[in-house]
């Protein structure tokens, strides 16, 4: 049974979730405000958060990275807004999922349990470990990556899309996959996402485009990490 806070302010989609998600086995408080619910994080900690964007006290936004400041517990986005740009920044933010309003109860139990099974450590194959592809070493419990014994600094949409593709080294991996199963976006969205990321994480790397180690660019189709020769 999983704990979970909603943070929504619509006293009637806050009680249907709230009876809904108890129907479905969890156990649920609610906070009508932003700063109530950073509050009840600080107190109570819960195994997941369903957080609306539209509150009264502060912009959801915000609110996401109040809450990235103070816990990894998991984050999924329910709201209206289904603007592509709002929703990639949001996932960028830090949220793990995002969920576009009206939905039905068996959708919204059906993402939180994915959600809570990738914060688990059951995203993929090798996922339950620490993976090491020649001088990089990550570990999903430790959300640490380790390059040539020296720690990389990593925000979590990094070290998440490391970790995708270290599941799959020497696997072409399509920006179109990247974005459905690092980003949540089940329709995809701008490849220039994916390649702004890439770009940083190549920094971090110590690498370029043009002088690939780990990451490498197959044109047209996606990109590869593997170790260098």
């Amino acid at each position: 049974m999983a704990q979970l806070l909603v943070v929504e302010d619509d006293a009637a989609i806050r009680g249907a979730l709230i009876r809904a998600l108890t129907e479905r086995g969890h156990a649920v408080t609610s906070q009508p405000s932003a700063m109530t619910a950073l509050q009840h994080v600080l107190d109570s900690p819960p195994d997941l958060i369903l957080l609306d964007l539209g509150l009264p006290d502060l912009g959801g936004y915000e609110a996401l990275r109040m809450m990235r400041a103070i816990t990894s517990v998991p984050v999924v986005v329910v709201t209206a807004r289904d603007d592509e740009a709002e929703i990639i920044r949001v996932l960028d933010a830090g949220a793990d999922d995002y969920v576009v309003k009206p939905f039905g109860a068996g959708q919204i139990d059906a993402r939180i349990r994915a959600v809570l099974r990738r914060a688990a450590g059951g995203t993929g194959p090798g996922a339950a470990g620490p993976l090491e592809v020649g001088g990089l070493r990550l570990d999903p419990d430790a959300h640490e990556a380790i390059l040539d014994g020296a720690r990389l600094d990593l925000s979590r949409r990094e070290f998440d899309l490391l970790h995708y593709l270290a599941q799959r080294a020497g696997q072409v991996v399509t920006r179109r996959d990247l974005l459905t199963n690092v980003w949540r976006l089940p329709y995809g969205g701008a490849d220039k996402t994916v390649d702004v990321h890439v770009s940083w994480l190549r920094r971090k790397l110590g690498e370029t485009a043009q002088q690939p180690r780990y990451l490498h660019t197959v044109r047209g189709v996606g990109i590869k990490l593997s170790p260098p020769p």
